[in-house]
């Protein structure tokens, strides 16, 4: 079975049975009749997939992995803060007059910065330095810009990714394996219904990417979480979810030929033998 299912379930009802309330406290978020969008919350949740074993797709109701791809190509790859440039319509309800989501996520990677090697922006500073210091403990990029807040829509909720290279040597014959690329995912908040499943899979998504354009195989994922909450209109939901029958976990690639980071496209995501239970629908969104 999906060890992805594993850890989301256990995540959840360890949310719902020791986790603490916002109710009766001050809240942002909100149900679109205005009510105030309340939470039962985890402090500090880290989840690890390897994906060497397996590719952590839900197999309880199913993610839309290629949608999911396409939302990180356009913060990694295109760099982009216009929702027109996004196929889905996830971020419509942050998009201002210009059609953009202010100076948020693709904006921030997208920015030049000088370095003694040359100019980079954040991504391909990364890609830069895989290649030639693929052991430095520096590799990273992050969105949350403390100087751009009051530009963004919405501040980032996935906002700091750092890379870290392995290399295991064979017991045997003392040979050295293949680099490995790990990745850590920090996530200052995650609304784990509707996208706890969603950025695992972007993200692991987009580390087999980075690994492919490195000559590396892509490792662990290590998504860490300050704020892991659950809606109060969304508890009934989870609760079904969670009971669900499990499946064994999709087998998901890149399309081998593909050697170069800004080449990739979601028709070069290949999934296979994705079975799932039934899509939730008529998720409630706060905002």
């Amino acid at each position: 079975m999906s060890k992805a299912d594993d850890l989301f379930v256990a995540m959840c009802e360890d949310i719902l049975a020791n986790g603490t309330t916002t109710e009766g406290e001050k809240v942002r978020p909100h149900w679109a009749d205005g009510t105030p969008a309340h939470t039962i919350k985890r402090f500090g949740v880290t989840n690890r997939y390897d994906l060497r074993e397996e590719f952590p797709a839900l197999t309880l109701r199913r993610t839309a992995l290629k949608s999911a791809m396409d939302e990180i190509l356009w913060i990694y790859q295109r760099k982009s803060n216009r929702v027109a440039d996004l196929k889905s319509h996830i971020w419509d309800e942050w998009t201002d007059e210009a059609g953009t989501i202010g100076k948020a996520y693709g904006y921030q990677i997208g920015r030049v910065a000088h370095y003694p090697e040359g100019d980079f922006d954040q991504m391909d500073k990364v890609l830069y330095d895989l290649a030639s210091t693929p052991f430095s403990r520096r590799i990273m990029t992050s969105t949350y810009t403390f100087a751009d807040l009051a530009e963004m829509e919405l501040y980032p909720c996935a906002y700091g990714v750092t890379y870290n290279v392995t290399q295991e040597r064979d017991a045997t014959t003392g040979e050295d394996g293949p680099l490995v690329l790990n990745m850590i995912l920090n996530q200052r908040s995650q609304d784990v219904l509707t996208a706890n499943n969603w950025n695992v899979a972007q993200y692991a998504i987009l580390l087999m990417m980075v690994a492919q354009a490195s000559d590396m195989v892509a490792g662990e994922l290590l998504h860490v979480i300050a704020d892991a909450h659950i809606y109060d209109r969304h508890v009934p939901i989870v609760r079904e979810l969670i009971a669900r029958e499990r499946h064994p976990a999709p087998k998901v690639t890149l399309n081998p030929e593909v050697g170069d980071f800004y080449a990739f496209t979601t028709d070069d995501l290949i999934v296979e033998d994705y079975v799932t239970g039934p899509q939730v629908r008529d998720i409630p969104v706060a905002i």
